[in-house]
């Protein structure tokens, strides 16, 4: 599926997850889910400030999600996310049917969707999922690089 300026639209509502991550002090990462073109579900990730480490931008937007549509099957709904998904937050998003996914940098240490992995879309599993990649690469990526950047210099300072 070709990227469209409505990708770039919440791509950018995404990385406004991704920035309220930043200005907390988290990993800057960002998903909202949308559904007949409206965002019913919101995530930024929260790990260290709830503690949990399944706390990741991607499942906080899918559980939104679910208690909007008050369902756990998100049929016909669209992830957009800010950095590839994860292996978990692969897995959460083909269990609760997705339709699509679109994100904007690859994550080649952890990636699941294109860099280390295809789980999105393999065909030995009971649902797969559209996958579009790029979209705000670039503002995506340097947010990640500024906050890394960032906790070098203050890990080195001390």
């Amino acid at each position: 599926m070709e990227p469209t300026n409505r990708d770039e639209k919440f791509m950018t509502a995404a990385l406004d997850e991704a920035k309220k991550a930043y200005l907390i002090g988290e990993v800057p990462i960002g998903a909202v889910i949308v559904k007949d073109n409206q965002i019913i579900g919101r995530g930024h990730n929260l790990r260290e400030h709830l503690h949990d480490g399944v706390a990741h931008a991607e499942i906080l937007a899918i559980e939104e999600a679910c208690r909007y549509l008050r369902s756990w099957r998100l049929i016909d709904c669209e992830l957009y996310v800010t950095i590839e998904p994860c292996l978990m937050c692969s897995g959460a998003i083909i269990n609760s049917r997705i339709s699509r996914v679109v994100y904007g940098a690859r994550d080649p240490k952890a990636g699941a969707a294109r860099s280390l992995y295809q789980v999105l879309e393999d065909s030995r599993l009971n649902h797969r999922v559209t996958v579009s990649e790029g979209i705000l690469q670039t503002a995506c990526s340097q947010i990640m690089k500024k906050f890394f950047k960032a906790a070098r210099k203050r890990k080195k300072q001390k």
